[in-house]
């Protein structure tokens, strides 16, 4: 193992090697003139300017020897405090940029990423044990019109309707009868096509569903919850014991009574841990406190599935600990919600809560919850219109994969030994469909870097996309190729862990 990836690093350093002087180079012979807007300029200065520039960005050396020069800054990079990626026309030096740039597109990016992937996964291995039906068709159907669209016209779509008619709900949050009937209708639809069953069955599920539907917004409604929402103690409650049910089912079955206590023992103890840790976050509102409370929480949920003992510890670990991590990521958003009304309220965010534009508010201030919502705000948008482009993909790979693992003779081998349903589908079907995906998911995430300059434009998100379109307008070389670094070190990594993971999902694979 330790060989191969050796080799497949030396690879990659090749690859970057060739691939960086090609794009350097047609940078620098086809990219323009960085001197172009100076020279038309009718300043005084201009001879001055020509000359500065010049010499920042080396012009009197020829293209071929500039690029190592720039290459013996890039290989700084190795420690970051020693990077030397240049300076841009403007006289900036190129790492500060890239460094806030990378900082915010990584934000978006790798939270569309992994929700795209977890959802569209989940999705499409349930419409493949539903092949047919009509849920099959619905997600189909959906998923190829989100698969068809641009993305510039869904961030556009977004912000009329996520943003701008959000808002203007948020400043009068009235929903009237027939709007609840309406959506709960649609609810009651929905869940109908998610749980199968004769036609009893889908009539309670159509009232049971719609009912509730109706129950829930006129209860947000006359509570007031979409100016002061949160989730509460009783929600939490509710929602880490039904989470300790559904990740014991899912991982080891309801049959395993160590696996479901461990589980319940951890719900309880999230919910005990609502009161306790409301003090700590806040008098200590910072990520360390954030990432040391959920550390403590997986480890609770790890030793509650070690000392509920049984035959296999490792279904109650990964049950209690699922449940802990989750659990604990309600408590995290309810407390962000807390600030909510002060937020909301804030003059500088002019009772516009949902952002169009931009990757935080300019000139706010407050603690790290008052500033994250700000943050996460600004982020919901761009990541929800990555989010819907990429799902469509990875649900019809992930219904495909697993229909064609569904087929095989080892699964009807399986079936045949009397193993149960829940047995069959994750132990064995599971980890095997994931086996194509490996390859397209690392595929994915350098052009969803790479893609996201579109997002980026439409929602002026000052990020890596807009600093490859800068770069290029104004043919400037060194932040373009700052760009290029980081996409192409990202796909380079991604696919060496993609081999990696194709090994350790297919156990007949050996890196050698």
């Amino acid at each position: 193992m330790l060989a191969y990836v050796l080799r497949r690093l030396l690879a990659a350093v090749l690859i970057l090697l060739g691939a960086s002087f090609i794009v350097y180079l047609l940078m620098a012979y086809f990219g323009g003139d960085p001197l172009s807007e100076v020279r038309a300029s009718n300043s005084p200065s201009k001879d001055a300017q020509i000359a500065r520039i010049s010499d920042q960005l080396q012009l009197s050396v020829p293209p071929i020897f500039r690029y190592f020069i720039w290459l013996g800054g890039a290989a700084k990079c190795v420690i970051p405090t020693a990077c030397d990626l240049g300076q841009n026309v403007k006289g900036q030096e190129v790492t500060s940029l890239l460094t806030l740039a990378a900082g915010n597109t990584l934000q978006f990016v790798t939270i569309a990423f992994v929700l795209a992937i977890v959802i569209g996964v989940t999705v499409g291995i349930v419409t493949a044990l539903r092949q047919y039906s009509g849920l099959d068709y619905s997600v189909t159907f959906v998923a190829f019109l989100f698969f068809s669209l641009p993305v510039f016209w869904v961030a556009v779509l977004l912000k009329e309707f996520g943003a701008i008619g959000f808002n203007n709900f948020l400043a009068r949050p009235s929903i009237s009868t027939t709007t609840m009937i309406v959506l709960g209708v649609v609810m009651g639809a929905i869940w109908v096509l998610i749980i199968p069953g004769g036609l009893r069955r889908r009539v309670i599920t159509f009232v049971v569903a719609a009912g509730l539907t109706v129950a829930i917004l006129a209860t947000l409604v006359a509570t007031d919850w979409f100016a002061s929402p949160g989730i509460g103690p009783l929600m939490i409650a509710l929602c880490a014991v039904g989470l300790a049910v559904g990740f014991t089912a899912l991982v080891a079955g309801l049959r395993n009574r160590r696996a479901l206590t461990a589980s319940l023992i951890t719900a309880a103890v999230g919910i005990v841990s609502y009161f306790v840790v409301q003090p700590i976050l806040n008098a200590n509102g910072n990520p360390q406190t954030v990432i040391m409370l959920g550390v403590v929480a997986i480890v609770v949920g790890l030793a509650a599935g070690w000392f509920a003992g049984g035959y296999d510890r490792a279904q109650n670990m990964r049950a209690a600990a699922l449940t802990a991590f989750v659990t604990s990521g309600l408590i995290l958003v309810d407390r962000f919600m807390q600030s909510w009304p002060a937020y909301y309220d804030s003059p500088l965010v002019h009772g516009r809560p949902i952002a169009t534009i931009g990757s935080e508010t300019p000139n706010l201030n407050g603690d790290f919850w008052f500033t994250g919502l700000d943050k996460y705000t600004h982020l919901l948008l761009p990541t929800l219109a990555l989010i819907l482009i990429s799902l469509a993909s990875y649900t019809r790979f992930s219904r495909a994969s697993m229909l064609e693992v569904m087929n095989q003779d080892y699964v009807r081998t399986a079936r045949a030994k009397g193993a149960n349903e829940r047995s069959v589908v994750v132990r064995h079907a599971f980890r095997n469909a994931l086996i194509p995906l490996a390859t397209v998911v690392a595929a994915d995430l350098g052009a969803l870097i790479g893609g996201a300059v579109v997002t980026e434009r439409v929602f002026s998100f000052r990020g890596m996309g807009t600093l490859f379109i800068d770069g290029i307008f104004a043919s400037d070389p060194n932040p373009v190729m700052a760009v290029f670094l980081v996409v192409g070190v990202t796909t380079v990594l991604a696919n060496l862990l993609a081999d990696v993971v194709y090994s350790l999902l297919d156990p007949r694979v050996r890196l050698r």
